[in-house]
């Protein structure tokens, strides 16, 4: 299924682990790891340097699949892909990453921070994809160590899109004297007083979980069900970050950017609270010279969910 490549390099220092795959890693055995590996919860070499690498090449878009996933999260029909469903195809080469022995610290418990994508042109669905992710080593922060898997998608050699998501493992470390300070994440503060906002009410179907998961394969227990997702300590199932992040992106693309947004882009997020499905909650997003703001958020604003911004690149 898949060949490890030894990479040579400077002396007495750890190689990244190199995994090249032939074909799509099944999702089942990989959670089966997640659940029963041992983990040394040791590092190996400096913060943020690439521990391990998966890659995997030529591979195709399936149509019922895409069309599932514009369903659960608001895009309509296109020709091109959703820029968040890249990062569905790659899920499962992240988990690999995660649950191989490069990765020190167990896989549950692991909480999705941020996430930024870069979009250097559209995707065609039509087009075969080649994608690799990169783990990069823990840094040791307040509340545990965080960490980021870095995505590529490459069509016939050109770089077309990455992502970079940042995590953490809440274990706790010895070493206080080198704490890195956490980035800093932009809060919303409820209804903004721009003028030009743009709100809308949202009801989150307590499937949405399963729904997503059926699609991305991130069958986390704690985005399921109540029962599986209590647990883990959460009183109900919660959405998936991601889900989330396409939805607010679906959102954007229909109402601010009139059906098409720019051929280039930045967009990044925040993920501050969970939403308990199911839910009823609020998106608004406000656009000036330097982008287009946006959050999601419930209570009047007093509990927010998610912020985000969107930035258009300069033609390349």
């Amino acid at each position: 299924m898949y060949r490890i490549v030894t990479v040579s390099g400077e002396a007495n220092r750890v190689m990244p682990l190199q995994i090249k795959l032939k074909s799509r890693p099944a999702i089942l055995p990989l959670y089966l790891r997640a659940l029963t590996a041992r983990k040394q919860g040791r590092l190996a070499g400096e913060g943020g340097r690439i521990l391990a690498s998966v890659s995997l090449n030529n591979q195709a878009v399936d149509p019922i699949s895409l069309r599932a996933y514009r369903e659960v999260c608001g895009f309509a029909d296109g020709s091109q892909l959703p820029a968040t469903y890249p990062f569905v195809l790659a899920m499962p080469l992240q988990l690999r990453l995660l649950v191989s022995e490069a990765f020190p610290f167990p896989v549950l418990g692991v909480v999705h921070l941020r996430n930024r994508i870069r979009q250097y042109r559209g995707l065609q669905e039509s087009e075969r994809l080649d994608i690799r992710c990169d783990l990069c080593a823990p840094v040791a922060v307040k509340r545990g160590y965080e960490f980021e898997l870095v995505t590529s998608i490459r069509v016939a050699g050109e770089l077309v899109w990455e992502s970079t998501s940042t995590l953490m493992s809440r274990v706790k470390h010895q070493d206080t004297q080198t704490l890195r300070t956490p980035a800093a994440t932009q809060r919303g503060g409820g209804k903004s007083d721009v003028a030009d906002t743009v709100s809308q009410d949202w009801q989150v179907a307590a499937d949405t979980g399963r729904r997503y998961a059926r699609i991305s394969g991130d069958r986390n227990p704690i985005h399921l069900c109540a029962p599986t997702a209590k647990l883990f300590g959460f009183p109900r199932a919660i959405a998936h970050g991601m889900w989330s992040k396409a939805r607010c992106l679906a959102a954007l693309e229909e109402g601010v950017f009139a059906g098409k947004l720019p051929t280039q882009f930045e967009v990044e997020v925040a993920f501050i609270k969970p939403i308990f499905l199911p839910a009823r909650v609020s998106f608004e997003s406000s656009t000036d010279t330097d982008g287009t703001v946006f959050q999601v958020y419930s209570g009047e604003g007093k509990r927010v969910h998610l912020t985000g911004k969107l930035v258009a690149l300069r033609e390349v």
